[in-house]
């Protein structure tokens, strides 16, 4: 399958792994409609991309305005949903389960809402691939929450490759990336993050983003994937 005039919407597209996705998917020759919360965002992504490309200041965690987006797109081909914020730690002796719920309302309910606007607009052959983690493979102390999600996503994903077929659901697991989720932590105790992980793990490094586009790359264009959560995460959950 190539992408040679296809549409590609990524919800979360401008920025990390996101933005990684939209340029390998225009370097395919699909054209990218990258949307995010901050229109600084989309119009730095904008200027990544091959001209064509479109974008859009949306606020994914609510409905009516992921509705009203992607509504307003027309038809497409595939939709792909990276967005996500800044990843923080919950010990559950800490919890407030309020900001528990708020993380679940983008990387959960959102991707919820963005699968109920966009079904009815995907074109025949079309896709959608969704974004979960490791941290449900191999949670430490404090990612109860993000555990929860990414568990959460995966299950999502087989229930609607089953109930929205033939419309193609898939999901990306990735393991620790060199990405904007961890720009909570400083530059210093990323870059520290890194070089611990990376000497850990059989690949010998943490991934990049550009890794975990090829792996969008591959749901979107792979005719007989449906259901499937594929990780990447350097060897992580074999040690």
């Amino acid at each position: 399958m190539h992408l040679s005039g296809k549409r590609v919407v990524l919800l979360g597209g401008t920025s990390g792994i996101g933005l990684a996705t939209a340029k390998a998917v225009s370097a395919e020759g699909a054209q990218a409609v990258v949307a995010s919360s901050r229109q600084s965002s989309v119009d730095h992504a904008i200027q990544q991309l091959p001209n064509g490309a479109e974008g859009r200041a949306v606020n994914l965690s609510d409905p009516r305005e992921t509705t009203a987006f992607l509504a307003s797109l027309g038809d497409f081909d595939h939709l792909v949903y990276t967005a996500g914020e800044p990843l923080a730690l919950m010990p559950v002796k800490d919890l407030d389960v309020q900001d528990a719920a708020s993380f679940f309302q983008l990387r959960y309910f959102g991707v919820l809402s963005a699968v109920r606007a966009a079904t009815p607009h995907l074109k025949p052959g079309g896709s959608i691939t969704l974004t979960t983690g490791i941290a449900k493979d191999r949670p430490g102390p404090g990612w109860a929450v993000a555990a929860s999600i990414c568990g959460a996503v995966e299950a999502l994903t087989k229930a609607l490759a089953v109930e929205l077929a033939p419309i193609r659901v898939n999901a990306v697991s990735p393991g620790v990336v060199r990405s904007p989720l961890w720009s909570g932590m400083s530059e210093q105790e990323q870059e520290q993050m890194y070089r611990e992980i990376g000497k850990t793990l059989p690949a010998g490094r943490v991934g990049e983003v550009e890794d975990i586009a090829r792996a969008y790359l591959y749901l979107i264009t792979q005719p007989y994937s449906t259901g499937t959560v594929l990780t990447l995460d350097g060897g992580t959950i074999l040690i």
